[in-house]
């Protein structure tokens, strides 16, 4: 067996996976940016402690 062909193989074809899963995570985020405003979701402040005047 060509084990060496194979590795690049298996390279190759794991590249090709993330470029696949890169693009598709790309188009999500723009997807999300573009698209409309969700009026179900609040932004909600917090004011942290301090934890040191305990």
């Amino acid at each position: 067996m060509d084990y060496r062909k194979m590795y690049f193989q298996l390279a190759a074809k794991v590249a090709d996976a993330m470029d696949i899963l890169s693009k598709a995570q790309e188009e999500g985020e723009a997807a999300f940016m573009n698209g409309e405003p969700f009026p179900e979701l609040k932004v909600i402040a917090t004011q942290e402690k301090n934890r040191d005047s305990e």
